[in-house]
């Protein structure tokens, strides 16, 4: 009999769930943030990266020099390049050519051209000096040639304009001014160039304005206009209009209650515009205005009080350069944002309030479109952005606007209605600390309880246990079915619920509590694709300042987690709710160098460190016990002791290391925290034994000498300060990175040195190279070195012998090359130490990270011979120089992962796993198994199969078993 087709089909159409070949967990259990910074106004706008196109996309150069394109529509990243990381941290500047698909950058002294569809470069130039302004000239009405680019520069107190062909960026015409004023913008219109400079001295400026032909680049004109010392820095003026009709600039009196304008290029021509108060004193005034010259010379004043907003409009009349007020925006409560766009001559106001958003045209007061603001406030209110307003028909208008709230998001608003919200305010981040997610009270604690209780007691006390449990089962009754269907077919049926933190069996779901250079502290899901649970304002940073944080410190037990600063201040959170508990501001306590979580009587704390490395004295019972190192104010580094007195412990330097003369310290590594040695030895081919040197109380001192480009790497023994190891680097480039860890018996560091031949024949030569070196008590196997087999030891006493010195460490090393420079350096951490540790290293010429196998880095493998059948035993093979960094050692796989700061990791519950969390710019979290997933099914692993052949098998059984058990009967009455 044959089966039909349509069954057929359908039973086949099952199988690939069955039988399927399943990816690997990329992109699965890994994530990534990528971001670009905080937005800023005047470096953020749409423009058509293809002028025969009406799609715009967002462009911005961030407060952390990223310069990026996003998609409007979805809120994701078409490019970006990271342009900070090769000049500095220093304010940019980003300008679109209009009509064009390039957008220009300016920062420190590069000046670049780019694709605005693609993100690649067109062409760069590096100049003397810090930029100060960029501008786009504009050209004739329906010129064809490419713009060129205004670029300023301020050099030795000099400022320096430069015209660049738009083309190549080849200087067309320069034009200096040496009377040691401050450069400040420059602006154009079709007729001149303008510079405006602060003239004066400090605390006073007034502003000269001169005048260059856009041809030639001489001077036309000059002139001064006064401030009468309203002017005291750069952000005292509020706009220099530039591509516009009549660009303007603009500043407010001391008392802000007249705004002062002069039209660029009428000399003598200031004129007073009365601020109209609202709600009480006028707190903050902003301008906006177009940037095009054909847009109409129109601009806008908002105006800020504590508690209300409102704007007024204002016309110029080209033909008598007057100035006089249009019409006026109501006032409403609040901090509204108001954004300006252009289309073609029209000009448009876009009015964000806490309720509404309105379209205003700059002619007339009459609203040309209203929309009920759908915004969540947990995000904050909306500052300040950009907008784009488009013209449907005659009578109706849309508009989108890409704002940045008081949360420090970036949010999209597509007429009302929210679009998408990217968590910028989560790049820039300076430390990071991983958290247990809390729990009242486990099962184990509450049996240790009823253990050591009389027998009733823990009788009564399990019962009302039992009952308090009730609560939970009809939960657990109505989660049995996903908790079933997930068992057999691969993969989560039902995720768990947004927002909610549970534990897990295996310990993949945690915390990661992340602090940004802007004063902002981040929860963060680990096990939920790395969402974001709370974000909590720590300290409001002032303008140009960034927020120093020297240590976080998390109480599993307690669920809080303390952050402390470099000006003293700290501010304790709770770890899974963000609720700020306790706070101190900065200048409460003396300034702070570093911390150290330390153990005491009273339990571990994060202990801060003063000027000098002088932690102060603290109360006897929370005195450290152990040693803690320190770095000295000039370049040493020391070791403190606490000794006891009744009521607080007095720091007493127990030891000095000063380096080399003319070198400097430029890190100090410990072992982590957790690292447990899961075996005292290792095991050779022939079965002996070689014993690691497991000192715990040790650290790895670089330090690095400018002048003979040397650097030197000492063992130092924290107790005694005995250096029990040390070894130096000649030609090293001490200006690319050194990175170095030091974990269980071995440490590595990388950097860019001399390379010594490996035959007479071959020339030295230089690269990048890491380092890799293990210690171990003695050369010989099976010997335990000068100390035997004691149970204890004393680094102050390491021997009965009088005068002995430490026991030093049999160190073995051995150098690779490598292709790229690491920036930074750590290790895998499992729960017991089994798993064979992984190196981490951040590349930051590639925006990568990848894991090194330890086994590729063995300093035991052998040089110039293929291995010994027990050296194969052991694991060991040929040595080869060169490590290639190979695809499948990057674990971002294809993300760009830029600006990494640190990669720490956490142990999970399974041993082969651990978790890792990079962070900087970009956020990224994986979990690692540098010994493969040995303890846990991969998602690869069939689980409907394996039940189908089961309940086969039982199947089976059934059918076969009354078969056997009849034929057993009946043999019995067989005759033979």
């Amino acid at each position: 009999m044959r089966l039909p087709i349509n069954l057929l089909s359908l039973t086949l159409s099952i199988l690939p769930s069955a039988f399927a070949i399943y990816s690997d967990e990329a992109y699965s259990v890994d994530y990534h943030h990528e971001l670009l910074g905080l937005p800023l106004p005047h470096t953020t706008f749409f423009h058509r990266p293809r002028k025969d196109e009406k799609a715009t996309l967002l462009y911005t150069l961030s407060d952390l020099g990223v310069l990026g394109a996003v998609n409007p529509g979805l809120g994701t990243v078409v490019w970006r390049q990271l342009l900070a990381g090769v000049v500095g941290n220093e304010t940019g500047f980003l300008r679109p050519v209009q009509g064009e698909n390039t957008v220009v950058s300016a920062i420190g002294s590069r000046v670049d051209a780019w694709d605005a569809m693609g993100g690649k470069e067109k062409w760069g130039n590096i100049f003397e000096g810090n930029v100060k302004d960029l501008e786009v000239m504009e050209t004739a009405a329906g010129a064809e040639e490419t713009k060129d680019v205004l670029a300023l520069f301020e050099h030795e107190g000099k400022s320096i304009l430069r015209r660049l062909k738009g083309e190549s960026g080849n200087v067309a015409w320069e034009f200096e001014d040496g009377t040691g004023d401050v450069p400040l913008q420059v602006s154009t219109n079709v007729r001149s160039i303008f510079i405006v400079s602060l003239h004066g001295a400090w605390g006073g400026y007034n502003l000269k304005i001169t005048a260059l032909d856009p041809v030639t680049g001489k001077r036309t004109n000059e002139y001064i206009l006064s401030t009468k010392a309203d002017v005291h820095s750069a952000e005292d003026v509020l706009l220099v209009g530039a591509n516009s009709a009549a660009p303007i600039i603009a500043w407010t009196d001391k008392a802000l209650k007249n705004l002062k304008v002069n039209l660029l290029g009428k000399a003598g021509d200031l004129q007073s515009l009365p601020l109209k108060e609202s709600d009480g004193p006028i707190v903050n005034v902003a301008l906006h205005a177009p940037n095009l010259v054909q847009s109409q010379p129109h601009f806008l004043v908002h105006t800020h009080s504590s508690v209300s907003n409102r704007a007024d409009v204002y016309h110029i009349d080209l033909a008598s350069s007057s100035i006089k007020k249009a019409y006026e925006l109501p006032k409403l409560p609040g901090q509204g944002a108001i954004s300006t766009s252009s289309q073609e001559a029209n000009v448009y106001f876009t009015r964000h309030t806490a309720d509404e958003v309105v379209i205003v045209s700059s002619a007339s007061h009459a609203i040309l479109g209203r929309f009920p603001l759908e915004f969540e406030s947990d995000h904050g209110s909306l500052l300040d952005g950009v907008s784009e307003v488009v013209q449907r028909d005659a009578n109706t208008y849309a508009v989108r606007s890409a704002l940045v709230t008081s949360g420090q998001d970036w949010v999209l608003v597509r007429n009302g209605k929210a679009g998408w919200i990217r968590p910028e305010g989560l790049s820039g981040a300076v430390a990071a600390e991983w958290a247990e997610i809390p729990e009242s009270e486990t099962l184990a604690q509450t049996l240790e309880a009823e253990a050591h209780s009389n027998p009733l007691s823990a009788y009564i006390h399990r019962v009302n246990r039992h009952v308090s449990d009730l609560q939970y089962l009809p939960g657990y009754l109505q989660d049995l079915p996903r908790r079933f269907l997930s068992s057999i077919l691969p993969g989560d049926i039902v995720s768990p619920k947004p927002g909610v933190l549970v534990r897990d069996t295996f310990g993949f779901n945690k915390l990661v509590i992340v602090a940004t250079q802007r004063g902002r502290v981040y929860g963060i899901d680990a096990g939920n694709q790395g969402s974001i649970v709370w974000s909590a304002s720590a300290f409001e940073q002032p303008a140009g300042k960034t927020w120093d944080v020297k240590g976080i410190w998390v109480e599993h037990s307690k669920g809080t987690t303390t952050i402390r600063g470099a000006d003293g201040e700290y501010v304790m959170f709770n770890t899974t709710s963000g609720n700020k508990i306790e706070a101190m501001n900065p200048g409460s306590w003396p300034a702070t160098t570093s911390t150290a979580v330390v153990d005491s009587p009273s339990g571990k704390w994060l202990l801060p460190i003063g000027v000098d490395g002088n932690p102060g004295e603290v109360p006897t019972t929370w005195a450290p016990k152990e040693n803690l190192v320190v770095k000295g104010s000039n370049g040493e580094i020391k070791g403190l002791k606490f000794e006891a007195g009744k009521e607080n412990a007095q720091p007493v330097v127990t030891w000095t290391f000063k380096p080399a003369l003319g070198q400097r310290i430029i890190n100090v590594v410990s072992r982590p925290a957790h690292d447990p040695v899961a075996s005292i030895g290792r095991v050779l081919g022939d079965r002996t034994v070689l014993y690691k040197y497991l000192n715990p109380n040790i650290v790895l001192v670089t330090s690095v000498s400018d002048e003979h480009s040397t650097a030197s790497l000492y063992v130092i023994d924290t107790v005694s300060g005995d250096i029990l190891y040390s070894i130096s680097h000649d030609g090293v480039d001490t200006t690319q990175p050194i990175a170095s860890v030091l974990t269980e018996n071995w440490f590595a560091y990388s950097l860019w040195a001399d390379v010594l031949p490996t035959t007479e024949t071959l020339p030295a030569s230089k690269g990048y190279q890491i380092f890799v070196s293990e210690m171990y008590e003695s050369d010989v196997a099976n010997d335990r070195g000068p100390l035997g087999s004691a149970a204890n030891s004393s680094s102050l006493e390491p021997s009965d012998i009088p005068n002995a010195g430490p026991a030093l460490p049999f160190v073995a090393t051995q150098s690779f090359l490598i292709p790229e420079a690491i920036s930074h350096m750590s290790v895998t951490e499992t729960r017991q130490g089994i798993t064979t540790r992984q190196l981490i290293c951040t590349i930051a010429s590639n925006n990568a990270i990848i894991g090194i196998p330890r086994t590729l880095l063995d300093p035991r493998r052998p040089v110039g011979r293929d291995p010994t059948a027990a050296e194969m035993e052991e694991g060991v093979f040929r040595y080869q120089p060169y490590i290639e960094f190979d695809p499948k050692l990057v674990l971002t796989h294809k993300r760009e992962v830029i600006g990494v700061k640190d990669v720490i990791t956490n142990p999970a519950v399974l041993e082969s796993t651990s978790l890792l969390f990079a962070y900087g710019i970009d956020i990224f979290g994986t979990r690692v198994a540098p010994s493969a997933a040995f303890d846990i099914l991969g998602k690869g692993f069939n689980k409907l199969s394996l039940v189908g052949t089961v309940l086969a098998l039982w199947a089976g059984v059934v059918v076969l078993a009354p078969m056997v058990k009849r034929k057993q009967i009946n043999g019995r009455w067989t005759t033979s």
